[in-house]
């Protein structure tokens, strides 16, 4: 059987793997860290959406989880713990300088108790990079330990994976949105995205010419430059970097949590360990692994044609008339179809939520609650988050668009008590842990400032009252 694990590895993708593991591992740390500090509070026994009453009305049908015997925010901290410290683990390579086995049952650990968190999480784990992160991290599984060659069969399947993302994304905005087919979606994304960071505002200040080749570049890389990876060498290499550049691309202009920091870890799984050599002529890194064990060659083959197999619905959709942009096909979050942005939003409302001690009246003083993310002082530049995804900020835009999910009553109310939890996801609490007596929300119509007005007021943003989503509530039995 030599001749099978012989064909079924690679050897000049050491660096690939070493990026592809500790990279992947580095997300799932940064993804239990969030679940840490964020799901409690929006999730837990007394969190907006609790997972218990989820739970009692969804059943298994939530999918594969942990918390099906019993949730408590007590298990949920040691779980999430438990999965940074292996992730952690994996991120330093202690794992990979054993056998085979040992890297594969710690990546397969930290799936397994993240798909138990992602099950459960509802709206607020309702992103594509969570399903992205989880099947990243099933492949990745696979790569074996320092002391074997990568086996083939798993970096291919890694460039399927990435294919599925950018061609899924390319194929969702040629179908979607009109503006990705004339080229301007650019003309209002920077301004209209979930979350801008630093340099959106730049961005959106482009020429618009430059905005019309920037869309141009994209559809060039995400619906040819795909097919490249399984071209020989040194094309998908090329390929791949490609994607990397327009990804870092993407990085610098905006906060998309983990999603394009992942697409770029997994891009360099099909970059080859003589790019390295060329660029870094001192760099060595050859080395004499040992024969891959036969029983760790057929576990690679058997899974790897398991995902080709769940992979099958994903591939169908790519080409359907109706395309589906994150779905996932079965309950584990395997063979998934990716996608994004597949319309473009062309003005930015935002929800403005205040507090008021005063009685509601024509001299009443309303409070702004600010968000560590989200758009809210007109002075306050954004800030930079990504690869850390603030989850109640993204539920907040979707807010306003109009979905709300079931959520916002209770963060209201939340506000009202000055639940300790919840304030501490926010950046400013106006009354420093009092009650409010009072709490409302406005809706703004929101826009970049152009270089001349920034000048004159020293603004990020302009921004214009457009009316009220909630009216004056109060959890006092005298209020009116």
């Amino acid at each position: 059987m030599e001749w099978l694990t012989g064909v079924l590895t690679a050897e000049d993708y050491e660096v690939g793997r070493q990026i592809l593991q500790r990279g992947v591992a580095a997300v799932y740390l940064v993804a239990f860290l969030s679940a840490v500090a964020q799901f409690p509070a929006l999730l837990g026994e007394k969190g907006l959406t609790p997972v218990p009453v989820f739970l009692e009305r969804a059943g298994r049908r939530a999918g594969p989880s942990l918390f099906h015997r019993h949730y408590s925010d007590r298990l949920l901290l040691i779980v999430a713990w438990s999965g940074a410290l292996i992730a952690a683990l994996l991120v330093l390579g202690l794992p990979q300088a054993g056998p085979p086995w040992v890297p594969l049952v710690a990546f397969l650990a930290i799936f397994w108790l993240y798909t138990s968190i992602v099950n459960v999480g509802q709206s607020f784990y309702g992103f594509g990079w969570e399903s992205l992160l989880l099947e990243a991290g099933f492949i990745v599984a696979f790569l074996g330990s320092d002391v074997v060659a990568p086996p083939f069969l798993v970096l291919l399947m890694i460039r399927w994976l990435v294919f599925r993302l950018e061609f899924g994304a390319g194929m969702i905005k040629m179908r979607g949105d009109r503006s990705w087919r004339d080229l301007t979606a650019l003309y209002y994304h920077h301004e209209t995205q979930p979350m801008p960071n630093p340099a959106s505002r730049f961005f959106h200040l482009l020429p618009k010419p430059l905005h019309r080749l920037e869309v141009a570049g994209n559809h060039v890389t995400q619906l040819v430059v795909p097919f490249l990876l399984f071209a020989p060498q040194p094309v998908a290499g090329f390929a791949a970097l490609v994607m990397i550049v327009t990804q870092g691309w993407l990085v610098l202009s905006g906060n998309f949590a983990w999603l394009n920091t992942l697409t770029i870890i997994l891009a360099f799984g099909a970059v080859p360990d003589s790019f390295y050599a060329a660029v870094f002529p001192a760099l060595d890194v050859s080395g004499a692994y040992q024969p891959t064990p036969l029983y760790f060659t057929i576990v690679v083959v058997l899974a790897m044609l398991l995902l080709a197999y769940l992979s099958w619905p994903s591939l169908v959709n790519l080409f359907a008339r109706h395309q589906l942009m994150n779905a996932s096909f079965n309950r584990w979050h395997l063979g998934n179809a990716y996608g994004a942005f597949g319309s473009v939003t062309k003005v930015r409302y935002e929800v403005i939520v205040e507090g008021t001690l005063d009685d509601v009246g024509p001299g009443t003083r309303w409070h702004e609650y600010e968000f560590k993310g989200k758009p809210g002082d007109p002075a306050r530049m954004p800030r930079q988050f990504a690869p850390y995804h603030l989850r109640l900020d993204w539920m907040m835009w979707f807010l306003a668009l109009g979905s709300e999910g079931g959520w916002f009553t209770p963060f209201l109310v939340k506000l009202l008590q000055a639940d300790p939890l919840i304030l501490k996801l926010l950046r400013v609490d106006p009354f420093d842990g009092a009650r409010p007596r009072y709490v409302r929300a406005r809706i703004f119509l929101y826009r970049f400032t152009t270089r001349q007005e920034k000048r004159e007021t020293g603004l990020w943003w302009i921004r214009e009252p457009q009316g009220v989503l909630v009216h004056p509530a109060s959890l006092r039995a005298d209020a009116s």
